[in-house]
């Protein structure tokens, strides 16, 4: 068994720093003031005007009918509406439903009817798609959804310009809003991620304000972030990697949030050369596209500092190559899953090259990771198994399934992950 760092190596906890993700608006606002929080086109947000912009968003959901404890859905790629709608539902104690911008009508009928979304924030023209001709060709009913906003697009009949559903906010107080973001707890509800579904119908990840912050504060706290990093996300905010390990760690931190909707490696080497971006992760097949271009020496990637990637096999000269070609200074590898809050191991900044390309990192801080066989005994180092996790950032359970919750966690707490993998003497995965 591995069991992760120690508060020496993680630092501050995010959970006890901010309190709830509501907590950190406020305060990053002020912490940051003067800098810009999110830029978005022709969009610059600073952190200074951060809280009235969610504030606004909280006074439209209050003046929605939207209650503590209800579930708002976001289906829409990267921009800076979805942060803003994200936080103003954090804010009044919605829990916030990610749907994947490649799902059909009928997929994402499925999730919104699961969840009971009451709310669906999303977009009708991004590559020549409208999801609300989607959903509404699927001829499935969602009884639950009581109100459709449309973030960018035109806006179809019965449905709400992001425009008007802020404007309708200004019939709710601030104090109004403040009390409920106030009520808000750490261990509510924050968000539901639902899983592929590659074995039956997805299933939703229930994640609290506690355990994104702590996790992702040790995240960032491990790879570096920090003030003052221009980060280009190009992973999507309805993944955890887009979302948490992205724009959630970017406002922890005091970065500057660039949002890219469409992964595009051209796009991407003019965004790093004409943004100084100091931050861009993304899957090993990015960087070696990047890297397999005869044009290459074209771009000025100077500005790039920090790269986490994962999720695939990665040669030791990628990581040679993207340091000594991309000039990153750290590389850092990982494993998470939704289940785990999307994070679980990571490898650290002084890891040499072999290790960060050929493991998955160590466990992150106060986290326990085991390779188990089918009775759940731990095996030998080296011998393969499955990996099992316990510790705060083990999900709150499946949304509305107790019985695949059950499957999931032991009684003792330990997430069956369903995948395999190794230990070797120094814990690495």
């Amino acid at each position: 068994m591995d069991l992760g760092g120690t508060m020496t190596e993680q630092g501050q906890r995010g959970d006890l720093e901010f309190g709830t993700i509501p907590g950190m608006v406020n305060k990053v606002g002020h912490r940051y003031s003067g800098t810009v929080a999110i830029e978005d086109g022709n969009t610059r947000i600073a952190y200074d005007d951060l809280p009235e912009r969610v504030g606004q968003m909280a006074r439209a959901f209050i003046a929605a009918g939207v209650e503590h404890g209800d579930r708002i859905a976001i289906w829409a790629p990267n921009m800076w509406e979805w942060i803003i709608a994200a936080l103003g539902a954090h804010s009044v104690g919605a829990a916030v439903v990610t749907v994947n911008t490649r799902y059909k009508g009928s997929e994402a009928a499925y999730l919104l009817n699961k969840s009971g979304a009451k709310i669906l924030l999303t977009v009708t023209d991004f590559l020549d798609t409208n999801y609300v001709e989607l959903l509404r060709a699927s001829d499935q009913d969602t009884p639950a959804l009581g109100r459709t906003v449309i973030l960018r697009g035109a806006v179809p009949d019965g449905c709400q310009s992001l425009a008007e559903f802020v404007e309708s906010g200004l019939s709710v107080s601030t104090d109004q809003a403040e009390q409920r973001a106030t009520a808000v707890q750490g261990d509510d509800l924050a968000d539901i991620i639902f899983t592929s579904g590659t074995t039956g119908s997805p299933k939703g990840v229930m994640c609290s304000h506690a355990q994104n912050l702590r996790a992702f504060r040790d995240w960032s706290h491990v790879t570096g972030l920090t003030a003052g990093d221009r980060y280009l996300i190009v992973l999507p905010f309805f993944h955890s990697f887009g979302y948490k390990a992205g724009w959630l760690s970017a406002l922890m931190m005091g970065c500057t949030i660039l949002p890219e909707p469409v992964f595009d490696v051209d796009i991407v080497l003019r965004r790093v050369a004409k943004d100084r971006i100091t931050v861009l992760p993304g899957p090993p097949a990015l960087y070696q596209t990047i890297l397999g271009r005869d044009d290459l020496d074209q771009f000025d990637l100077s500005s790039l500092r920090l790269s986490v990637t994962g999720a695939a096999v990665i040669p030791v000269s990628l990581i040679v190559e993207m340091r000594e070609r991309l000039t990153f200074q750290t590389i850092i590898t990982g494993y998470g899953l939704s289940e785990a809050t999307g994070i679980a191991t990571m490898c650290r900044f002084d890891d040499d090259p072999e290790t960060i390309a050929t493991t998955s990192g160590r466990a992150i801080p106060d986290v326990e990771v085991r390779i188990v066989d089918d009775e759940l005994n731990e095996v030998p180092r080296g011998e393969a198994g499955e990996i099992i996790v316990r510790g705060y950032n083990v999900m709150l359970g499946y949304f509305d399934d107790p019985e695949q919750t059950a499957a999931a966690i032991t009684s003792d707490g330990w997430l069956k992950t369903g995948d395999i993998g190794t230990m070797d003497d120094a814990g690495y995965i």
